[in-house]
């Protein structure tokens, strides 16, 4: 799926609706990467402590882990498009009632709102996607990752550049830009077909699934590399203190690294090592990357962590591509994909809330760098589990396999 054919490929003859919904998608994951830039411009101007700042991204997880359970049932009763528009809907109000905060918690309470938004939508735009596109189900998946791509890239782009004049302006830019996407969404996506013609599905059905021994232990594989993934998004802006354009291009090469990794470099590190084999080895490269991270910060040289930053993009773009499909090889014949990919991205998610929440504390208790240690920590943590776990051997994933478990980044 992975070849640079493959994507010109896909990118060609796509018809309106899925331009619409990759466009909307792009804005919803400029919104992860946003706040980096800004975070030490917040913590000065409302005289925020470090451990509210990563709460800024805590409770945002925090709520993605519980909304996992409860897309597919929404999905289910009020149809996807109706799901996909409230979404982007909630994404409105929070980024632009967020640029008139005044103070830090408001800003913690409006990401639950931003958070939820996020999870309504990323949960059911691939759907869209892949049932919209032409070329079949691989190109649809490379453009839902081109758009993951672009999104992570320009996301602390666009949050540096607008947060050089305040940092309420990023908030407002994405809450218009995503105004955009949700008009168009609601006026040009075809209907929602009846309730009879999906399949019904439960809020535990997706907990039921890791039940499944391999299953739950790949997921908590996934969950600790999250935790790492996370250290970097979450304490890195407050490690290196810098001013948001300076932050903001740091981060913008570390979204173009994770985007071109995904796309070029995954596919044929699958090909040589199989999946299994490749994201063991990115997990140990990042692992490499975080302790060079740690290095960067008990030495103060900012240099280095901002090096360390970007280069973690390569091994995490290899691990979005790559991780869901280990993990689906676990998965038992009568379990639905979508069900068992809910369950997954349940655990994965929860992985980075806690780390997200965990690093101010860490830094608090042990010193500035220790939250980088954990994360090496984390990364020997889920090579340890995949070795433990014997899945089958991995496989391309059918559509709903990807349902949810595809916009991890």
């Amino acid at each position: 799926m992975s070849s640079d054919h493959s994507l010109s490929s896909a990118i060609k003859g796509q018809p309106r609706t899925v331009w619409i919904t990759a466009f909307a998608a792009v804005v919803a994951f400029m919104g992860i990467g946003l706040v980096d830039p800004i975070l030490h411009t917040i913590a000065e101007a409302l005289d925020a402590p470090p451990n509210k700042l990563t709460l800024l991204f805590g409770v945002y997880l925090g709520v993605q882990v519980l909304a996992m359970l409860l897309t597919g049932v929404a999905a289910y009763r009020f149809g996807p498009k109706r799901t996909l528009v409230t979404g982007l809907i909630c994404i409105v109000i929070a980024a632009g009632v967020s640029t008139f905060a005044s103070d830090i918690d408001q800003l913690i309470a409006l990401r639950v709102i931003w958070g939820l938004g996020n999870a309504l939508f990323i949960a059911t735009a691939l759907a869209f996607i892949v049932g919209q596109a032409r070329g079949g189900q691989q190109g649809a998946i490379l453009l839902y990752e081109a758009a993951l791509g672009i999104g992570l890239a320009v996301g602390p782009l666009l949050g540096a550049l607008l947060g050089e004049w305040s940092w309420r302006a990023p908030f407002g830019g994405t809450a218009l830009l995503m105004l955009a996407g949700a008009i168009l969404c609601a006026v040009m996506l075809p209907p929602d077909g009846p309730i009879s013609d999906r399949p019904k599905v439960t809020l535990l059905d997706p907990l039921k699934a890791l039940r499944n021994r391999n299953l739950a232990i790949n997921s908590l594989a996934s969950a600790f590399y999250t935790g790492a993934l996370f250290t970097v998004i979450a304490w890195a802006p407050i490690a290196m203190g810098m001013r948001p354009i300076n932050a903001g291009m740091v981060f913008f090469a570390w979204g173009v690294l994770t985007a071109l990794a995904g796309v070029f470099l995954a596919p044929g590190i699958a090909r040589a090592v199989g999946d299994r084999g490749g994201v063991i080895g990115a997990i140990t490269a990042y692992a490499v990357v975080m302790a060079l991270a740690g290095v960067g910060v008990a030495i103060d040289q900012v240099w280095l962590i901002c090096l360390a930053v970007a280069l973690s993009g390569i091994p995490s773009g290899v691990l979005n591509t790559l991780f869901t499909g280990v993990a689906m090889s676990a998965v038992d014949a009568g379990t639905p994909r979508s069900v068992a990919s809910a369950g997954y991205s349940f655990l994965r998610w929860m992985g980075g809330a806690i780390s997200a929440i965990l690093v101010a504390y860490l830094a608090d208790w042990f010193g500035a760098p220790a939250p980088f240690w954990f994360a090496v920590g984390y990364c020997a943590l889920a090579v340890v589990a995949l070795l433990v776990a014997h899945g089958r051997p991995s496989r391309a994933l059918p559509a709903d396999a990807v349902l949810v478990g595809a916009e991890e980044f």
